[in-house]
């Protein structure tokens, strides 16, 4: 295995990615420049935390294949997506999105498709997805405005 050390990607000045190289596969290494001065060492890797992450990640990539697999809608599989970031604790049942065990949302996904005991919970859920069709019809918008705004631009250099 080769560990490079680079810059983080995120911007964040006190922070690096580390990427791992898996020399079976690799077949020449062309050296551009050498380092003159000795690397620092290497800080510890918290494999647990690692572990954690990749387990997480392939949790997040099966229920994407699941959803599309059971033929769930694009807005069904984005609305899923942004009620995941919040809470963690959801999953697909067949074609439906099951948010804390509690609240069940149904295609065509709107908030009068939450259905569950009146509480928090649900209270919850509905506004997060009352927020996520808002954003996603202001997004909608600023595209329909870029897009008219190209075309004026286009039509007055022509």
């Amino acid at each position: 295995m080769l560990t490079l050390k680079c810059a983080s990607s995120s911007g964040k000045p006190n922070l690096n990615d580390v990427i791992l190289i898996n020399l079976a596969y690799v077949s020449d290494v062309d050296i551009i420049n050498d380092r003159t001065e000795t690397p620092p060492p290497l800080a510890s890797l918290n494999v647990s935390k690692l572990a954690n992450r990749a387990r997480s990640e392939k949790e997040d990539k099966l229920s994407q294949a699941y959803a599309i697999s059971a033929g769930v809608s694009v807005e069904g599989q984005q609305l899923f997506q942004t009620i995941h970031k919040t809470i963690k604790d959801c999953k697909w049942q067949e074609k439906n999105i099951i948010v804390m065990d509690d609240v069940v949302i149904s295609p065509p996904y709107q908030v009068e498709n939450c259905k569950g005991k009146e509480g928090s919970a649900l209270s919850h859920v509905r506004k997060i997805v009352e927020k996520h069709f808002r954003d996603v019809e202001s997004q909608k918008s600023m595209q329909r405005s870029q897009a008219q705004q190209t075309q004026k631009d286009s039509t007055l250099s022509s």
